[in-house]
């Protein structure tokens, strides 16, 4: 599910932590969004990603035989499985360190046969084959579910990896490959990519990342590419999802997001929503800091949350490579803020399974390590660790950057920042909602304050090693009093004074010193965090977090409409989205004590939805222009040409070519539409067709499809 956030983030400052000491810490109580049995909101957790095949082997029996299996080898099976997982839960690894949420491998049965067009196993578990059954490699459905209870017992959310893009290779210069790309559902064929005739797969060869509509309905390397505007492949997806979360899983990292039809996600997402709370966040790979708009555009409208590659590369470039300034850093940061409508909801990382580790980055230099993850856990969105990363692991391109889990030190520096500042997101409200300022920056220094309602924290980083900053002028919002580093010293961070004014007593900043101070209070007026996920039907179940919401329930409004309540308590709301048309909404909470605060763009859709690829002919445009269509609901923009749906595809074989145009769309189930397609350029001028509208009864289930001409 995804979290929306009320507050923008704003400006980044020095990385420093520190903690008053004349004012104590409060500590949470009742029940909070910190709780484990929270699952659509993130902001306060911290997570850890896992590649399941390299982290611990807990049992040898499960080792897959034959070629796919040899510890030597990086692209083959190692042996990892989910009672490895367990084994490190039942020892308080992750607990120690902070971690409230493990994001592990996808749990699908994958192929066991080498692909012969790279001598790899799927050792990853990007290679689905049965989508109902688990990766033996891994564990039983039975060891599963004790990995789910052992979590959840020791306060810990499972995230699984779900790739709903393909299964596995099959198409690669003639060769065969022995399973052809076959999907299974519980044990029984569905079907084979060769042999398709029921079109579960495309079949437009391999994507050459050209353009958008290419990468979604070409396939990557040669994995085949499954059709999810089939509705049997729809129907499969949706199912397949649903038992895993049936099981007790809390999250969902879903696969190569920039690969499939927005439309049919959106469909696929409030189908989820509907039945389950849980936080959906998808994999747009990018290489830049720059703003990509279909990228961001995702981001903001489909539903779901987004790894944080600009963020992930600007931190990369600033601490690890130093080919960039922090004034850069800060700059990526202001940026996102701006064109991302939830900030804070973007799932933040410095390295992962697709790129070099930290480590490795920064030439095996420790120190840019820790100051990354003093950087990362302070800054706005929901943190991750890449496993490892914690005992400063190496490795560049894949495989070498999955490599085996080498130490479990919980002495080393990397490992004990991440404690210290990790449980901050649980007890400091301006860790897991608030907003960003920067007050001192130059090329090397970066010291910034986030604040929500009267949580504040100030974080100094200076990532050079042989230089010092005296640090003058500096103000926070911190009230008078002195402030100890949250991290103890352990990266040289000193204690500050703050005067009545936020005045901060000069200090010298150290090479390499990072340092953190906070400032924590129960004294809080009504303040929402997160509304999660960002859309809904009515019906659904939405979580609301925050602070100051009080213990007495009081009212939840969308617009003018009371919802109703299911459990109210100071941090945490659930309520009912209630019974309005499809729109955006501006949700309103009134607690007992007469606080209030407020959140806009809540969307509600019209209904259940179903994705259905729209058709339509002869629409001739001019350079520049591209075809939208906008209609009268909620799904298609309620006559907004600004928020019309498009822009169409002309370019795939199987599909359709210029000047006929087709586009995947989420709509209301069972509904009937009117709509027309305009003609907009990239100044926002629009064409209308003429004639009368266009109007259509949704399918009730299944997808759908459209034929239309332009008139």
């Amino acid at each position: 599910m995804r979290v929306k956030f009320l507050q923008k983030a704003g400006v980044l400052a020095a990385v420093s932590v520190l903690t008053f000491t004349s004012v104590p810490m409060m500590p949470v109580q009742a029940k909070t969004d910190a709780e484990v049995t929270n699952t659509a909101g993130y902001s306060t957790d911290v997570i850890y990603q896992i590649v399941t095949d390299r982290f611990l082997d807990g049992d040898s029996s499960n080792n897959p035989s034959g070629a796919v299996f040899d510890k030597g080898d990086m692209k083959k099976y190692h042996g990892g499985d989910w009672a490895g997982i367990t084994q490190k839960i039942n020892d308080g690894y992750f607990q120690n360190m902070g971690v409230t949420a493990l994001w592990i491998s996808s749990p699908v049965e994958n192929i066991m046969s080498v692909d012969p067009s790279n001598n790899c196993a799927s050792y990853h578990g990007y290679w689905g084959k049965d989508f109902f059954r688990t990766n033996s490699a891994f564990g039983t459905m039975d060891d599963f579910q004790t990995l789910l209870d052992t979590a959840h017992a020791n306060g810990l959310k499972i995230v699984i990896d779900f790739a709903p893009n393909h299964t596995s290779t099959a198409e690669y210069a003639g060769i065969n490959f022995p399973e052809d790309g076959a999907l299974y559902r519980d044990g029984s064929l569905v079907g084979t990519f060769s042999n398709d005739s029921n079109g579960l797969f495309n079949h437009e060869s391999w994507t050459d990342f050209s353009s958008l509509e290419n990468g979604i309905y070409h396939s990557m390397y040669g994995l085949a590419d499954l059709n999810q505007m089939n509705s049997t492949v729809d129907d499969y997806l949706k199912d397949a999802i649903d038992q895993w979360l049936d099981m007790g899983v809390d999250g969902i990292r879903v696969d190569a997001v920039k690969h499939m039809p927005q439309g049919w996600q959106t469909n696929w997402l409030s189908s989820i929503y509907e039945d389950h709370d849980v936080f959906v966040f998808g994999e747009w790979f990018n290489g830049g800091t720059g703003n990509d708009t279909e990228m961001t555009a995702f981001a903001n409208d489909s539903g779901m949350s987004l790894l944080d590659f600009r963020y992930a590369n600007a931190v990369r470039n600033a601490i690890g490579s130093e080919s960039s300034s922090m004034k850069s850093l800060y700059q990526v940061m202001v940026d996102t803020e701006s064109d991302y409508d939830e900030v804070n909801d973007q799932v933040t990382f410095i390295d992962n399974h697709d790129m070099s580790r930290f480590m490795t980055l920064s030439k095996n230099s420790s120190d840019s390590v820790n100051q990354a993850y003093v950087m990362l856990l302070t800054s706005r969105g929901v943190p991750t660790i890449y496993y490892g990363s914690e005992q400063y692991m190496t490795g560049s391109t894949d495989p070498y950057n999955r490599g085996d889990m080498t130490s479990f030190d919980t002495n080393s520096t990397a490992y004990q920042v991440i404690s210290k500042l990790a449980p901050l997101r649980k007890t400091n409200a301006a860790m897991a909602y608030g907003t960003s300022t920067e007050k001192w920056v130059n090329d090397d220094v970066l010291i910034y304050e986030r604040q929500f309602g009267n949580d504040v924290v100030l974080t100094a980083v200076n990532r050079n090693e042989n230089v010092s900053y005296d640090i003058s002028g500096l103000f926070t919002d911190l009230p008078a009093g002195t402030y100890n580093d949250a991290l103890d010293g352990i990266l040289n961070g000193e204690s500050i004074n703050v005067s009545s004014t936020g005045a901060v007593t000069n200090f010298t900043l150290d090479g390499g010193e990072c340092a953190v101070w906070t400032y924590s209070t129960q004294d809080q007026a009504t303040n929402i965090g997160n509304v999660d996920p960002g859309m809904g039907v009515s019906g659904n179940t939405i979580s609301i977090s925050g602070r100051g919401f009080g213990e007495t329930q009081g009212t939840v409004y969308f617009g003018k409409t009371a919802a109703t309540v299911l459990d109210w308590s100071d941090s945490l709301i659930e309520v009912q989205i209630p019974n309005v048309s499809g729109g955006e909404y501006t949700i309103k909470v009134n607690s007992a004590s007469g606080g209030s605060d407020s959140y806009a763009g809540f969307k509600v859709l019209t209904a259940s939805q179903v994705a259905t690829r729209f058709y339509i002919n002869n629409a001739d445009t001019s350079y520049g222009q591209s075809v939208y269509i906008v209609g009268n609901c909620e799904e298609l923009g309620n006559w907004d040409t600004d928020k019309a749906v498009g822009g169409f595809f002309n370019n795939t074989a199987s599909i359709a070519n210029y000047p006929t145009w087709f586009y995947d769309v989420s709509v209301p189930a069972g509904t009937t539409i009117e709509y027309k397609y305009i003609k907009k350029d990239a100044s926002g001028n629009v064409i209308w067709e003429s004639g009368s509208n266009h109007v259509y009864t949704t399918v009730s289930d299944g997808t759908g499809v459209v034929v239309d001409n332009w008139q």
